[in-house]
């Protein structure tokens, strides 16, 4: 055989095989599954808690099957559910994420904001997230996020953005704070920083995008749970490597699922839960080896004794 045609059909079989991970990595960002996760965070003796997370659904208008996996969640039957950001990708999705989410509506719940609910999505060159994380382009168009802070704070959730709040959650007493999106610097930890509760029943921390500062500040004042979004889980992962992006500053091994946080100088480390997410940018509609991901997570009692600390 030739050289030349050796080239040819090398090229050929390297374009099939792209053409054929894009159709499946097309395919797999609409398998949506539900992760199971255990995190011992109550007191000892008391019962489990179960708390539904709920991440960057980046819903725009027509994403039927998306919307129908969301409210079949209720079916779980969850104590709460929190919801770290990046509901919408659209100018007119806030009425379908309320319409999305409105079966969840009677269970107490707490949000954050992301960076996608403020600022409409655009084209970019996947090659800059080796760069570093994704910087906002001022030029891009605001979304209606007001609108949907007032539909899901009318829904029955609270509103976490730089604030705290406290929630009874079966019978539990929650201490709740949040921040703003680190990802595009209107997280003011400072306002909301100090101890948590330490009467409470679970301290929980929620952010969008998992940034250091935000754990660091979280896990030193007590929080036994931090709940986060935004990375996609790496959005496209290599098997055996796992994710090669986070776009954010916290590292590639904990882009997805439980890890713990330990803030540097404090004796405290908090259980870290980071999700995958539901959707994708509009742009970039692939996922691999990472499908879209909803997490029902089980609190249970710690061991007598056992507090979430190192020391």
């Amino acid at each position: 055989m030739h050289s030349a045609t050796k080239v040819i059909l090398g090229t050929v079989g390297t374009a099939v095989a792209g053409a054929a991970a894009l159709v499946y990595a097309r395919w797999e960002a609409q398998q949506y599954t539900l992760r199971h996760a255990t995190v011992a965070a109550l007191p000892a003796g008391q019962a489990p808690l179960s708390i539904l997370h709920l991440s960057d659904l980046h819903l725009v208008p027509g994403q039927f099957d998306k919307q129908a996996w969301v409210r079949s969640l209720r079916d779980l039957q969850p104590d709460a559910v929190i919801a770290t950001g990046d509901f919408m990708s659209h100018e007119d999705a806030v009425p379908h994420v309320l319409d999305t989410l409105d079966p969840l509506f009677d269970l107490p719940g707490a949000f954050v904001l992301g960076s996608n609910d403020y600022y409409a999505p655009r084209m970019i060159n996947p090659a800059k997230y080796f760069a570093g994380p994704s910087q906002l382009e001022p030029t891009r168009p605001m979304l209606p996020w007001a609108d949907l802070v007032g539909g899901l704070v009318d829904g029955g959730w609270a509103h976490l953005d730089n604030s705290r709040t406290k929630l009874s959650i079966s019978g539990r007493n929650v201490d709740l704070r949040g921040v703003d999106d680190p990802h595009i610097s209107r997280d003011r930890y400072s306002d909301i920083a100090g101890p948590f509760d330490d009467a409470a029943d679970l301290r929980l921390g929620v952010t969008h995008a998992p940034y250091l500062r935000v754990l660091d500040g979280m896990a030193a004042d007590g929080a036994d749970l931090v709940l986060a979004g935004h990375t996609h889980g790496g959005q496209l992962r290599i098997p055996g490597i796992g994710a090669l992006v986070t776009n954010c500053d916290i590292d590639r091994a904990r882009a997805r699922g439980l890890s713990s946080h330990q803030a540097l100088g404090s004796r405290h480390s908090a259980a870290l839960h980071v999700s995958a997410g539901l959707g994708t940018s509009p742009f970039a509609p692939y996922r691999f080896a990472c499908p879209p991901e909803a997490t029902l997570l089980t609190l249970v009692a710690r061991k007598p004794n056992e507090r979430p600390s190192n020391s």
